[in-house]
């Protein structure tokens, strides 16, 4: 019992080692937590149900996938990559994420015909699109599928990924969730880039990617 109670523990720590960041850290900012809802698209990457009946996320999974993002994206011009989020608490992440790597950034109502329409004053034509949120972003997925733009979309547990070329497993509605995803892929291309070393530190804090508190 002991040998197995050390094996689990090596092996906990082998996981969390090979983590992008502390798994309590993923943990605290809530990017596992879904919804009471879960989708064929999001069956693999769905860890467990609470007994609330809430779905959780596999982290694990979770911080593979912005590996394989960060990859993906690195291979592009800045200025052909544009990231769309049409979520409150989605504004702030991209915003500051765009800003750090140089793409394009469409925070809040996405016009139609933003990606489709040359007419349209502010027409573009990016040649990858990063949404947030699958079903608040569709309009924005839906004219990069028109255009056979490879589209990478963080998903919950309830969101279908039709017309979605890479998920990223993840809380897309929470706060902190957000602001951590975005900070790791950010971090993460640079890295890719070669912009950042992968040992040296991001000087960018994650609290920078938050969505400020409203007080009242």
């Amino acid at each position: 019992m002991e040998v197995f109670k050390l094996s689990a523990e090596n092996l906990e720590q082998q996981i969390e080692a090979d983590l992008l960041i502390p798994l309590d850290q993923y943990l605290a900012s809530g990017v596992h937590i879904g919804t009471q809802i879960k989708t064929k698209s999001m069956m693999p990457f769905i860890y467990r149900v609470r007994p609330d009946g809430l779905y959780v996320l596999d982290i694990k999974k979770t911080d593979e996938r912005i590996r394989i993002a960060a990859k993906f994206i690195a291979r592009y011009d800045p200025a052909e990559v544009v990231v769309v989020s049409a979520r409150q608490y989605g504004k702030r992440p991209v915003e500051r994420f765009c800003s750090i790597t140089r793409t394009k950034c469409i925070a809040g109502r996405f016009i139609p015909g933003s990606l489709t329409n040359p007419e349209y004053k502010k027409f573009i034509e990016p040649k990858l699109l990063i949404a947030t949120d699958p079903r608040a972003d569709a309009q924005a997925i839906s004219e990069a599928a028109r255009s056979r733009m490879p589209v990478i979309a963080l998903c919950d547990t309830d969101n279908n990924a039709y017309n979605v070329d890479l998920i990223i497993p993840t809380n897309n509605k929470g706060r902190k969730a957000l602001s951590t995803i975005f900070w790791l892929l950010a971090r993460q291309i640079l890295r890719e880039r070669g912009e950042l070393a992968f040992d040296a530190e991001f000087p960018v804090k994650i609290e920078e990617f938050q969505t400020p508190i409203k007080v009242f």
